[in-house]
Formats: structure tokens, sequence, C-alpha cells
């Protein structure tokens, strides 16, 4: 990959989008993972205004670190970056207690998860209304288009995608090139919903080079009969992931009335 020709032209799509847009620039989430560290760098980049918003719900203190450690080098190298703390724990905590938290455990804990996700996006409306900016999204290609691991409008609720067309290898790649602190490159990927130290690996059963591998794969026409062995089984979890998903990556679906009938 041609990694400077892309930073270059991913800054220049978000400048170009957010002109037309009449927009002031962006806002950006940051959890101290990969790739929003790498969306709010690109995002920099375009010279216009950039607010990083940091949105902890009983977050690990590890995550935070690595998130406050990632906006104070990114404005001490863009002076168009702001940023600002909504603490959303107690906002999270009385929503428990206005729901019903009955059913099987791990459905509620699931629902939970998602509900932080969704607050997430929320908050990030919000400032996006009041100070005139677009939500960066910060899905890649094989979270967003492969097993669709993502909220559904939650982290997935956005306005542009600039890393959505990237494998998670090939952010790493940018985040290099980008000058992403090491704590952050180093750290295993999580989608910290949960409160806890599992990674996304944990969660979804495969590395994300599996999945990436497994998802071209597929794109080449290959079944799982073509594998065997842990190929085999990535390849049949990515397609399960990948078909249970469907309802993220495509429209919403219409009930369209038949002409006779209006």
């Amino acid at each position: 990959m041609q990694t400077e020709k892309v930073i270059d032209h991913i800054v220049n799509w978000l400048k170009d989008y957010a002109t037309n847009a009449h927009v002031n620039g962006f806002v950006v989430g940051i959890s101290g993972g990969i790739d929003s560290a790498v969306t709010s760098i690109l995002c920099a980049k375009t010279g216009l205004d950039v607010l990083c918003i940091e949105m902890p719900i009983h977050q690990p203190p590890s995550h935070v670190s690595r998130g406050q450690e990632h906006i104070k080098q990114l404005k001490s190298r863009f002076a168009n970056v702001k940023d600002t703390l909504v603490d959303l724990t107690p906002v999270f905590e009385e929503f428990k207690t206005e729901v019903s938290l009955e059913g099987k455990q791990t459905t509620v804990d699931m629902a939970l998860a998602n509900t932080r996700a969704r607050l997430r996006m929320t908050t990030l409306y919000y400032y996006a209304g009041l100070k005139g900016l677009l939500v960066a999204g910060t899905g890649n290609k094989v979270e967003d288009f492969g097993v669709g691991f993502y909220t559904k409008y939650g982290d997935g609720g956005v306005d542009l995608s600039p890393i959505a067309d990237l494998m998670k290898t090939e952010v790493y790649e940018l985040a290099k090139t980008l000058g992403v602190t090491d704590s952050i490159i180093n750290a295993a990927p999580s989608d910290g919903l949960f409160g806890d130290d599992r990674t996304d690996e944990d969660q979804i059963g495969a590395s994300y080079p599996e999945l990436e591998w497994a998802m071209t794969m597929k794109e080449n026409g290959k079944t799982a009969d073509d594998f065997e062995g842990r190929q085999q089984e990535v390849f049949k979890l990515f397609t399960r992931l990948n078909n249970i998903n469907q309802h993220k990556m495509v429209p919403i679906p219409i009930c369209e009335i038949p002409e006779n009938l209006k």
C-alpha cells in the first residue's frame, strides 16, 4: 500500500466533503484504540476544526490513559484540535434504573453494551450540532463490511467513514506513518463496551488477520469446503457473522407500495 498517498487521499477527501457540506470540521470519539487514533489524526491534517471527545462508561483505566495520551500528543501537533470529556457513567447507571434488566444475563449484558455505544453516538451528535461539525466514523472495512462488529446506531451512526475501505492491518500501517503512540499501536484491539479487559479477538473468536483472509477468500468465491482445520473454522465463523449481520450492512428495508394500490 502506498501509505503516504493513501493518507493524502483521505485527508483531501475529508476536507472536500466538509467544505461542500459547509461545516466547520469534525467530531471524533476517542476510545484509546487504533481506529479512533488514526481517524482523529487524519481529520486534524485537514486543518479544519476537530473536537475529540472522551466518553467513559466504567472504562478500564488503560483505555482512558491511552486515549488521554493520544489527545495530548494530537493537541501538541495540531492547533486546530480541541477536546472535551463527557463522563457518561452516571447517565448509563440512571438508564439502567429505568429499564427492565430481566432476562438471560448474556442477552442483558449485550443490550447494555450496545446502549453504551448509542449513548456515545448521541453525545457525538449533540456536539456536532452545537458546533457545526460532522461525526467522523472510526470503523474499518473488516469490521463494517466483513463481520459487522459494531453497534447499529451506535458507533455505526456517523456522517462519513474515512477508513472504512481499509482493512485493520492497513489501519496499522497508516498509524505508524501518522505517528500514533506506541501504547495504542501495541494494545490488543478492544471495543471497551463491557467494562472489562476482553479483546475483540475474545469476542469474535478470530484475529483480524484471520478475518481479513476469510473476507478475501469469500470475495474470491471460495467456500468452506475449500479449506480444512483452522482455516475452515475461521472461514465458517466469518461467513456466519457476515450473514447474521447483513442488517447492519445493507440499507434499511422499505416496504414499497405497488402503484396500483396508491
